[in-house]
């Protein structure tokens, strides 16, 4: 058979991972989520699309620890909802972090991807597929404070600007949260020993099994 008879395969819709899962973006598999992946893909996804003074990025594993941080001190809240916080962008270990111009310029497809990717992790971890409403705009509260930190400390942002776009924010200051961009390898560290924290707080629950 010649080669321009033979019939082409499928596109690939999986990603190889570190830990050596593959895993399908189509349809997503708790049991190929890792811990180790995640913290590693988001460690080394930079928020802003880099565009951050400091010698090194400021990560999306960072973005997620201070977004918990802020979380925790603006909420009374579970070890089970600030695992939920520190994983909001957890698909972004596999997709990639959209800046916000981006995502309106390419509309709201990539969210059914992003919706499938996160129903994973949560599951996963023995989390709600869909983090409850109430709680998810909590999250957005917190991620609007950490988002103006980083625009006015990193990005450049004035805080007329930053404020125009994400609110001023209320209750946290820099002084309690901190926002010096770490190393890759110290923001993976971070990440993992936060997720563990948490984990051990929550105790025993149902989980996906390792296979």
């Amino acid at each position: 058979m010649s080669g321009a008879s033979r019939p082409k395969a499928a596109p690939r819709a999986w990603q190889r991972m570190l830990s050596g899962r593959r895993l399908d973006l189509l349809d997503p598999s708790p049991l190929d989520v890792e811990l180790s992946d995640i913290a590693h893909g988001l460690a080394r996804v930079a928020r802003w699309n880099g565009q951050t003074h400091g010698d090194h990025a400021f990560s999306v594993a960072q973005h997620s620890l201070l977004v918990e941080t802020i979380f925790r001190r603006q909420n009374r809240c579970d070890a089970g909802d600030c695992l939920m916080a520190l994983l909001h962008d957890a698909p972004e270990y596999v997709i990639g972090d959209m800046i916000s111009p981006f995502k309106t310029v390419v509309g709201g497809g990539y969210k059914a991807v992003e919706k499938r990717l996160e129903a994973a992790v949560h599951l996963r971890f023995g989390l709600p597929a869909i983090t409850p409403a109430a709680l998810k705009a909590k999250i957005k509260k917190a991620d609007q404070v950490a988002a103006f930190f980083e625009a006015t400390e990193l990005a450049g942002f004035s805080r007329e600007e930053a404020t125009k776009f994400f609110g001023a924010p209320r209750g946290v200051t820099l002084e309690m949260i901190g926002i010096a961009p770490l190393p890759a390898v110290e923001a993976e560290r971070c990440f993992v020993a936060r997720f563990m924290a948490l984990d051990r707080e929550r105790g025993p629950r149902p989980a996906v099994a390792e296979v």
